[in-house]
């Protein structure tokens, strides 16, 4: 059985856009659940989503615990050996107190990825195969949440080409979710139910175009 991680912010973590008591979809709703029950039986599936998590940036007012390099090296070294892993980041860095453009954001991801490839992570000691996915374009309207992604909009709708000239680059996979979901109206930048399985769809069949060997040992 294959090994997936999947990394990313809140709307890898299942965080809704409606008030719910514990504020988290059920596990076979969010987008990484979608994934596990249409590869059942030949992907592990681990969820590692966390709300508020930057690319590589310590969050002034949330916490140092959402900086997203520092947490990915022991993720990865707990769950390798690792077939896949999935980063879904960058949509927190547009906080107007980050102050980066969708260029910095881009670079924080390709940091992750040079982390990635400097760990023996992969199946016998090798590099997981690693997809970028670029997070949906956030809302005009952000609710209350439009003080704290003032001036966003505009480097959220170029992210996505700047994190394909990334994956380029570093030679790894890339897809735009943009393609496939819009940011919920609720509140402008978390999935729905229908956005989580949209994506978790869509995700299903870039996994299976990655062209996997069956010489997995």
């Amino acid at each position: 059985m294959r090994s997936l991680l999947c990394y990313g912010d809140s709307n890898t973590y299942g965080q809704t856009t409606a008030h719910r008591p514990d504020d988290r979809y059920p596990l076979d709703i969010r987008w990484p659940g979608i994934v596990r029950a249409a590869l059942a039986g030949q992907w592990h599936v681990i969820e590692e989503g966390l709300s508020g998590r930057t690319t590589v940036s310590d969050d002034p007012i949330e916490g140092q615990d959402k900086n997203g390099r520092t947490y990915l090296r022991p993720c990865i070294m707990s769950h390798k050996p690792l077939d896949l892993v999935i980063i879904m980041l960058g949509t927190n860095d547009l906080k107007v107190r980050f102050n980066k453009t969708a260029g910095e954001i881009a670079m924080g991801v390709s940091a992750l990825v040079s982390d990635i490839k400097s760990m023996p992570a992969g199946i016998n000691g090798g590099t997981p195969e690693i997809l970028i996915v670029a997070p949906p374009v956030i809302a005009s309207d952000l609710k209350e949440w439009s003080g704290v992604f003032q001036g966003a909009l505009e480097k959220s709708q170029s992210l996505a080409q700047e994190l394909e000239q990334i994956a380029e680059a570093q030679a790894v996979h890339f897809f735009a979710a943009q393609l496939v979901v819009t940011s919920s109206p609720e509140d402008g930048f978390h999935l729905d139910v229908d956005g989580h399985r949209a994506l978790g769809n869509a995700i299903v069949e870039e996994i299976q175009a990655i062209g996997w060997t069956d010489a997995r040992n």
